[in-house]
């Protein structure tokens, strides 16, 4: 029986875990924490996702306590809503010609019993330092405990040890501007006419996220760089009525404040070792690409170490998963970003009315969609 031990019980690390579980092989999965992490971080669910959640056997639990985005909005600061896309010109393409929002640590859950069902372990307090090739396998270093496997799956986020402990580049670049997250209990379809569960909200200086989980709405905005934190979050509320004003101090359950990255590892597999999610790969949220890519490189690497030949296939599902991340997931949301923020304002103009035609053809709609909902980095045929 192929034993695989996998670092990181976050959503990548257990789909990996998962996946291998139901093909029969040994897991072990070995986690710092304490237990699993409860912030909320990345919470939309592209259709390719829903897709192999389904057949991972998790998706109808995920649906129950998701909530269904069939749409998403552009709208501009000034002029309001612009554009609404709907995911239902897909419906020929996937079984979820929808979104899912959903916190990933309300999945992570669902993951982790349906791996302890199938007899995989998770052990938590365990942090992964560094690993080595030996004859056989990978043998798999985690404080004082050490696990001889035949392959290691890497998912032990953004300051992986394991991909340091390897020496593989990281390189990328550090946006200029940190980005505030805040969770809040307002009911913004109250405040703003035409809203979606998910809108990108165009402005060249104050440009923001408004996103609806089953809990809460979450505003997105950047944050200069070098200011406090403090000072930052002591005029939230004055920012936050300018996306929208009740007549009082908006209700903030939760703020937080991040630098963004956009890096790609050197390459996602060394030996018997494979980098998957945040380890290989990161990038700004304008779009929910980083979980998803991440997710879908667990499903890869579980495909190529179940099959004939794993080493050839757990190499190549490693090439191809990089070559999307760089020709796909990292084009895609740079230029989220680089619309998002532009300051041009001909460029502005004509991308807004670009949008407003796209949103008005079923089939044009079709095709920016394929690639939006992440369906065309795995079916590039389907464009």
């Amino acid at each position: 029986m192929t034993h695989v031990v996998v670092a990181g019980a976050g959503p990548v690390g257990l789909t990996a875990a998962l996946a291998l579980a139901r093909q029969g092989a040994q897991v072990t999965v070995l986690e710092a924490g304490g237990s699993l992490a409860a912030e909320s971080r990345a919470s939309t669910f592209h259709p390719p996702t829903l897709e192999m959640l389904a057949e991972l056997g998790v998706v109808d639990e995920l649906l129950a306590r998701g909530l269904v985005a069939p749409t998403f909005a552009y709208r501009d600061r000034a002029a309001g809503h612009v554009a609404t896309l709907d995911l239902a010109v897909l419906a020929n393409d996937t079984p979820y010609p929808y979104r899912v929002q959903l916190e990933q640590s309300k999945l992570t859950p669902i993951l982790a019993e349906h791996l302890t069902r199938r007899g995989g372990e998770i052990r938590f307090g365990h942090a992964v330092t560094g690993a080595e090739h030996t004859t056989t396998g990978v043998r798999v270093h985690a404080g004082a405990t050490t696990l001889d496997a035949d392959w290691l799956i890497a998912a032990d986020g953004a300051h992986s040890a394991v991909r340091r402990g390897l020496g593989v580049e990281f390189a990328g670049i550090t946006y200029p501007e940190r980005f505030l997250v805040a969770s809040t209990g307002e009911d913004l379809h109250a405040l703003l006419d035409e809203l979606a569960e998910v809108n990108y909200v165009f402005d060249p200086v104050d440009w923001s996220v408004l996103l609806r989980t089953p809990d809460h709405w979450r505003v997105l905005l950047p944050t200069p760089d070098g200011s406090p934190d403090e000072a930052e979050l002591a005029r939230l509320d004055a920012r936050l009525r300018l996306v929208a004003d009740p007549g009082r101090p908006w209700r903030v359950a939760h703020a937080s404040i991040y630098r963004v990255h956009q890096r790609v590892a050197a390459s996602f597999h060394h030996g018997r070792v494979l980098l998957a999610g945040d380890a290989a790969h990161v990038n700004n949220p304008l779009g929910g690409l980083g979980m998803n890519s991440g997710i879908h490189d667990a499903v890869a690497y579980a495909a190529a170490l179940s099959g004939p030949g794993p080493e050839r296939a757990a190499a190549d599902a490693a090439d191809d998963r990089r070559r999307i991340a760089l020709e796909y997931v990292q084009t895609v949301s740079h230029r989220n970003y680089e619309r998002l923020t532009a300051t041009d304002p001909v460029a502005r103009a004509a991308h807004l009315d670009e949008l407003r035609t796209i949103a008005a053809d079923p089939a044009r709609s079709r095709a920016y969609l394929l690639r939006a909902c992440m369906i065309a980095s795995l079916r590039p045929e389907t464009v």
